[in-house]
């Protein structure tokens, strides 16, 4: 028995049209329930001072600006892509050229650009 062309063009289009059908009826019963996540911020300790008096409350979400002038490098290495190095080169950068006159002299350190100031200026300041 030889199969014409016009039943291999029948045969193919049942072919596609079943496999179709398979799809949508997968894709619209079959599929996983939709899940949500929800973040949660968590709010750090407030610090205690030597005096033994606690800080000023923060809001939530909310961190006051470190000043890049006085900060010492435990405070700058808060900052985010500030680690130990770059702290320990802004404090010989402010010792060896004095204070920073606004937040934007802190590109004069080595290893901190554009890029980086950018991801600081939120965060800091000058007094």
């Amino acid at each position: 028995m030889k199969i014409s062309a016009l039943e291999k063009i029948l045969l193919a289009i049942t072919a596609a049209l079943l496999l179709f059908m398979t799809g949508y009826f997968l894709g619209a019963h079959g599929g996983a329930e939709p899940y949500r996540v929800e973040a949660q911020l968590v709010q750090e300790a407030t610090e205690t001072f030597a005096s033994g008096t606690a800080s000023p409350e923060i809001s939530p979400g909310v961190s006051p600006k470190v000043n890049i002038n006085t900060a010492s490098a435990a405070e700058l290495e808060t900052l985010p892509g500030i680690g130990e190095k770059r702290a320990a080169d802004i404090i010989a950068d402010r010792e060896a050229n004095g204070p920073f006159r606004v937040p934007e002299d802190i590109t004069r350190v080595s290893g901190i650009g554009e890029g980086t100031l950018a991801g600081l200026i939120d965060y800091i300041t000058v007094e």
